[in-house]
């Protein structure tokens, strides 16, 4: 069922499920495909919610826009010289050079991503910037999933994880207790990458979204709902290829 408010000349169209972990609070969720998504416990009678949404519409709307804004510009890479491409929240100008017989390379350097290849031709630049992702990822999440680990009790000070690429999830947890993420996170603000490994640490502890699950999440990532939030706004051009 949609139900619908009005906030000035917007039409705000929503859905409601019941999340039996709420007690009190409602939440409001603004996807990244535009669809607006409200969880209440399962008491909570509907005119109350609509009275939530209707309090947060001018958020709502604001989120909207900026979601749209987004979707206009999440187009397929060309991987020349002038696009924007993201590494750890920040665009930077691409800018892509022929370097004859001299070893291919990738360097941030003043706002830029310079990518040198003895044959600067699309294809091979999109191979070397999927490579140069896959190494930045690696050492950067090493190094968090160790930083962060450190505040958890039962948990190894290294944990062990991998490199998975998903079209959908930014991380996961196999109930053998191997972490996956995905490569294409490190082009994410550095306080959305600590949520989702937060995110993992947790499922180490347990392995389903529980009531212990989220106490555990809200004790180590506060305020994981906004971050989660901002990485779902920026799913879809953090994701494209």
């Amino acid at each position: 069922m949609v139900n619908v408010v009005r906030y000035g000349t917007e039409e705000i169209e929503y859905s409601v499920t019941d999340n039996a972990r709420l007690i009190s609070r409602i939440r409001i969720h603004v996807n990244p495909d535009g669809r607006i998504e409200v969880e209440k416990p399962p008491q909570t009678e509907l005119v109350d919610v609509r009275s939530a949404v209707q309090k947060r519409a001018r958020w709502i709307v604001r989120n909207m826009q900026v979601v749209g804004d987004a979707r206009k510009y999440s187009l397929p890479r060309h991987y020349v010289s002038g696009e924007s491409h993201f590494y750890l929240g920040r665009r930077y100008k691409l800018i892509v050079s022929e370097a004859g017989r001299a070893a291919s390379a990738v360097r941030l350097w003043r706002g830029r991503i310079e990518v040198a290849l003895p044959i600067a031709d699309p294809a091979a630049v999109r191979r070397r910037m999927k490579q140069w992702y896959r190494e930045r990822a690696e050492a950067y999440f090493s190094r968090k999933l160790t930083e962060l680990a450190g505040s958890f009790q039962g948990i190894g000070v290294e944990p062990g994880f991998q490199l998975l690429a998903m079209e959908k999830q930014w991380g996961s947890c196999s109930p053998a207790g191997r972490v996956s993420l995905n490569p294409a996170l490190i082009k994410a603000p550095t306080h959305c990458v600590e949520y989702v490994i937060i995110h993992e640490l947790c499922h180490l502890l347990e392995h389903n979204h529980s009531k212990r699950f989220y106490r555990l999440l809200d004790r180590h990532c506060p305020d994981w709902q906004e971050r989660k939030r901002e990485l779902d706004g920026l799913a879809e051009q953090l994701l494209v290829d």
